[in-house]
């Protein structure tokens, strides 16, 4: 029997194909939403390989609520949802917000009571205006700096909203209220590559992360870095989280709302240790076994200088922590780019699919 079913919208994407991968090898049985508009339905494919389990897979719109409502009805099962956002910025408030009000909605029709949302450390934005606010904890003021903030910090209040309307709906209905509970999982720097070398992150433009950018500077298909930050060493100050140890985040952040139903909650998925750009070219640089070249330029638009976690929330309510350094996320990076430069658009190398199999035998 399964653990139950779980709706992962944007399922194919980074994050969403991990966090799947995730709740299958925990037993869950996984449908997978996706418009596949910035990912690939290669990413199944990858998921089984791995794990000998292939999540459902619906080509929907999150922002088409009749879609998603043919889903649920498909899998009567699914009692709860987790939610990665699109990285597109002209989507940003369509699929962030308008597709999340789709979600609830459809929701709500269908009893699923459960929602973890991939929300962001960029809802905090300069957490360096507060004193004592670095590394940045729980109830630090919401302040985003940026669209893809603002979406998120949003999206976060409509969930925060929605169940608490809907857990006093059902106590002055004399009902059980609670069953309705959401987690909005605030993540840092999400970085590397599952460790077989036969799964990562698979932009389909320009990324817009500092390690997906310099994994195509060292294959060549972009000529160097572009950075400057008024830092330590002029450069920005990240909390980076390998994307295995996200993805656990969102299993233990749910198993937490199926066991504790703690209302709606926050946690910061961070390792509390900050690090500039230029150490992470350095670190990379060392698995690549050469220097990569870089321009100092002025800095994006809305970009803070220090986002790194305070994750005691997380550890102490969650039993979760990061176990995987910023340096192990280079190396399975670069084994992600090194073996697949086309990413999911070419198969895997022969000897990463033999050790994967010798490896599950």
């Amino acid at each position: 029997m399964p653990a139950g079913t779980i709706l992962v919208t944007g399922g194919t994407g980074y994050i969403g194909s991990f966090t799947s991968l995730a709740l299958l090898q925990a037993g869950y049985d996984v449908v997978i939403v996706d418009n596949l508009y910035n990912s690939s339905e290669v990413a199944l494919d990858r998921i089984e390989l791995i794990c000998g389990k292939r999540p459902a897979f619906h080509k929907v719109d999150l922002t088409n609520e009749t879609e998603l409502d043919k889903v649920f009805a498909a899998h009567p099962d699914i009692d709860s949802a987790v939610g990665e956002s699109a990285e597109i910025p002209l989507e940003y408030y369509r699929v962030n917000v308008g597709g999340t009000i789709s979600l609830l909605s459809s929701m709500k029709k269908h009893n699923v009571t459960n929602i973890v949302f991939s929300s962001s450390a960029t809802v905090y934005g300069d957490a360096t205006r507060f004193e004592n606010m670095i590394p940045i904890p729980e109830h630090c003021p919401i302040g985003p700096t940026n669209t893809y903030g603002r979406t998120k910090s949003t999206v976060e209040s409509i969930i925060e909203d929605f169940i608490s309307a809907e857990r006093q709906n059902a106590k002055k209905a004399g009902k059980p209220f609670e069953q309705w509970n959401g987690a909005n999982l605030r993540y840092f720097n999400p970085c590397g590559a599952h460790p077989s070398g036969i799964m990562g992150e698979d932009p389909q433009g320009v990324p817009y992360n500092l390690l997906p950018l310099l994994g195509k500077v060292a294959t060549g298909e972009r000529p160097k870095l572009l950075q400057d930050y008024p830092s330590r060493d002029g450069t920005a100050i990240r909390d980076y989280i390998h994307v295995v140890d996200l993805a656990r985040g969102h299993l233990v952040a749910l198993n937490n709302l199926r066991e504790h139903k703690p209302g709606v909650k926050a946690w910061n998925l961070g390792s509390g240790r900050g690090s500039t750009v230029f150490e992470m070219i350095k670190a990379f640089s060392a698995v690549v076994g050469r220097d990569l070249p870089y321009e100092v330029v002025p800095r994006r638009q809305g970009d803070v200088l220090d986002l790194t976690a305070n994750p005691t929330r997380a550890n102490k309510e969650l039993n979760w922590k990061t176990e995987l350094t910023m340096e192990k996320a280079c190396d399975d990076l670069w084994r992600w780019v090194s073996n697949n430069p086309k990413g999911y658009r070419q198969q895997p190398p022969t000897e990463l699919l033999d050790a994967l199999k010798a490896k599950a035998s």
